[in-house]
């Protein structure tokens, strides 16, 4: 072993030689039965109460004077938000009479086989479509093909049982039942 070299392969210290210092490494530990000072002076207590500003309460968490801390911003890089943005949704719209409309002719359809209620479920059908096209065109409902495919499907709903209770009725003819 050579003088001035340590025993454990460390190479000694040489102060004329620049030190590389990584920003991101962890702080050195202090030594042995000295408590860490973490950046404050010495003597003050790093948990303890900071000092009272000169000129009143600071503004916290980097709110601006006179905003409110509490409320709610959105994180940065995100748009702000609205309320039901990208879907319009009218105030007032009744689609009831539609929807009833368009469910009663597409049902009136198969009921003419089953003695004959196809032609009352039809009829409704008629009157709830006419009522709620009445609806679209005022502007209070928004669902006019709706309403249209109820008055169609009802119309011939109740336009085939009447002729099934006509053929019935002057043909003698009579679906077959199980």
């Amino acid at each position: 072993m050579q003088p001035g070299q340590d025993p454990y392969g460390q190479q000694p210290h040489d102060p004329n030689q620049p030190q590389y210092h990584d920003p991101y490494a962890p702080p050195p530990p202090a030594p042995y039965g000295q408590q860490p000072t973490s950046g404050q002076p010495y003597g003050q207590d790093p948990y303890g109460q900071q000092t009272p500003s000169p000129y009143g309460q600071q503004p916290t968490s980097g709110q601006p004077y006179g905003q409110d801390p509490y409320a709610q911003q959105p994180p940065y890089g995100a748009a702000p938000g609205y309320p039901n943005a990208g879907y319009p949704h009218p105030q007032g719209q009744n689609n009831t009479l539609g929807l009833v409309s368009m469910i009663l002719g597409i049902a009136s359809i198969p009921l003419v086989c089953c003695l004959y209620l196809g032609v009352p479920v039809g009829i409704a059908a008629v009157v709830t479509g006419y009522l709620g096209r009445q609806k679209a065109a005022q502007g209070l409902a928004s669902n006019d093909g709706q309403a249209k495919t109820g008055l169609i499907c009802g119309a011939i709903g109740a336009g085939l049982g009447i002729v099934l209770f006509l053929l019935g009725i002057i043909a003698n003819v009579s679906l077959p039942t199980t």
